[in-house]
């Protein structure tokens, strides 16, 4: 059987739920959306559903511009037997919250996390976007797309695989060559170049501010309420610069601490990284070069603090152990402010 065939083997009832990870990106939403017509193409009904706020500014002119038909999860009522697909995510991650639906489905490209028995899985973590994965069920059955749909599918394969850049596979090229052909490129255009409000330059600046540098691994307090699409945002900057191979940043939200790892070094990979950081009071996971994680249940940003020194010491003894680093070179942090305190500028720029 083909895979199509195996999910419409498992799926019941006329309606089926899409459920994305939480605050979820452009890659989720991308193949909730493939995953959504693919299966009004057989005749069933189709709802996508996120838990959480959608932020990022250049997410929220996708949904615009390419029509997307989603709902907050928090305005369905679940019953035990309505049938739930994942996509992006799979049972037991820290950014997925469950319901009282049955969850019969997952497809996703992250690491298995869990022995979950679904009826019908199809993950791939050696694939870069989760979009690429629902693109090949449209080829491989002959089913047309629009140029819509091809839009929607590109835009989530170059932004989770940053421009074809990072844990991209053979498969994502191949895919994203043949939907660029037909996809809206004026579109694209447009999203590319909405990534950030006004606002969001308070965060970078505190981020710059408050970078703690030890050797090539930064980490970066955040404070509170940094939406978790800004935090991704910011450690791809930081990454930008040629002292960082490493960064790890951190906010006290949602009454926990939401961590993003983010690495360009192969001996260092991200979702170990955020698992060692997090073990026993939290959890996380993603791919080798992009991960987050989460702690639930934090009373105050104080608490918060104490936490995130403690994953702080697991990473850098990691690091430390991985990279074989001097013991001496532990010894102290360099703040970014302390040093823009300290700078005097060239008497051609004062």
């Amino acid at each position: 059987m083909k895979k199509i065939e195996r999910l419409l083997s498992v799926l019941k009832k006329k309606v089926v739920f899409i459920q994305t990870h939480n605050y979820p990106d452009q890659d989720a939403l991308a193949t909730a959306q493939g995953l959504k017509i693919l299966l009004e193409h057989y005749g069933k009904q189709a709802v996508v559903c996120y838990k959480g706020e959608i932020d990022k500014y250049n997410t929220i002119k996708m949904i615009e511009l390419l029509k997307l038909d989603i709902v907050p999860i928090d305005t369905i009522e679940f019953q035990p037997n309505d049938e739930i697909i994942l996509v992006d995510c799979q049972q037991g991650n820290s950014n997925l919250t469950e319901y009282n639906g049955n969850i019969v489905a997952c497809i996703d490209h992250h690491k298995l996390q869990d022995q979950v028995q679904y009826l019908y899985s199809d993950i791939r973590p050696d694939v870069g976007a989760c979009a690429t994965i629902i693109a090949t069920y449209f080829t491989e059955n002959n089913i047309p797309m629009d140029p819509l749909l091809s839009t929607t599918l590109t835009y989530g394969i170059r932004m989770d695989t940053s421009m074809l850049s990072r844990s991209v596979s053979d498969l994502d090229l191949k895919v994203y060559c043949d939907l660029y052909k037909t996809a809206n490129h004026q579109i694209l255009r447009q999203l590319d170049t909405c990534t950030l409000k006004l606002k969001d330059l308070d965060m970078y600046y505190n981020a710059i501010a408050n970078l703690k540098m030890y050797g090539s691994l930064g980490f970066i307090d955040l404070g509170e309420n940094c939406s978790e699409s800004l935090m991704g945002q910011i450690s791809d900057f930081m990454l930008t610069l040629r002292e960082i191979d490493i960064v790890v940043t951190h906010s006290y939200r949602d009454n926990g601490v939401k961590f993003t790892v983010r690495s360009n070094r192969i001996e260092l990979d991200a979702c170990n990284i955020i698992q060692i950081a997090l073990d026993t009071f939290g959890d996380g996971g993603g791919h080798a070069t992009m991960a987050a994680g989460f702690v639930p249940n934090i009373p105050n940003h104080s608490v918060a603090l104490k936490i995130s020194s403690i994953a702080e010491e697991r990473i850098t003894n990691y690091v430390c152990e991985k990279l074989n680093w001097p013991k001496e070179k532990k010894i102290r942090f360099k703040k970014i402010r302390q040093l823009l305190n300290s700078w005097t500028p060239p008497e051609s720029l004062a």
